[in-house]
């Protein structure tokens, strides 16, 4: 039997770069992600919200909300409440130092690996960002390959570059 806090919500909802997935739990928002990407989440077992419905689901319509406003350029961080039930230990490191990546500016592999304590370990940083759940939200995109070139995003390389665009517009 599942309870409250750990039933998972979730909708899809349309954007300028394609449908993106939501998911929430009674704690905050447990997933942003686009539709069709590279590590998508398993959805079976959790609830399909109507958009209506969603709407007035405290975390999924504030997510939309905000999502909204990020992908048009006004606005610069989320102020969302995260639950983040999945991912290891190190991951868990990787994904909060990404949400330390100012809007506009970007890094590298090899600084998140550094910032994290294992400055050997830039594949497994590179994976753990390949696993984020929290697509735009935790801004993985910020995130450069050594030579800056525009590598690893499970969006798709073309989204990101879109995303480092918008930032760069409006920072």
């Amino acid at each position: 039997m599942t309870n409250a806090s750990s039933t998972i919500l979730h909708q899809t909802v349309p954007t300028p770069l394609g449908d993106v997935g939501l998911a929430a739990n009674h704690d905050g928002l447990v997933g942003v992600w686009f539709v069709g990407q590279a590590h998508a989440p398993q959805t079976q077992g959790w609830q399909e919200v109507p958009r209506p419905e969603a709407k007035r689901h405290p975390v999924l319509g504030l997510a939309h909300a905000q999502l909204n406003e990020y992908l048009a350029g006004q606005r610069q961080s989320f102020e969302l409440p995260l639950a983040l039930p999945f991912g290891t230990p190190f991951q868990q490191r990787v994904w909060h130092t990404l949400q330390t990546i100012a809007y506009g500016q970007t890094t590298h592999y090899g600084d998140i690996a550094e910032r994290v304590g294992s400055p050997k370990a830039v594949r497994a940083v590179g994976a753990a960002i390949g696993r984020n759940p929290l697509s735009m939200v935790i801004p993985c995109h910020r995130v450069l390959g050594a030579n800056g070139a525009l590598t690893g995003y499970a969006g798709g390389i073309s989204r990101k570059k879109s995303l480092l665009a918008l930032e760069a517009a409006h920072a």
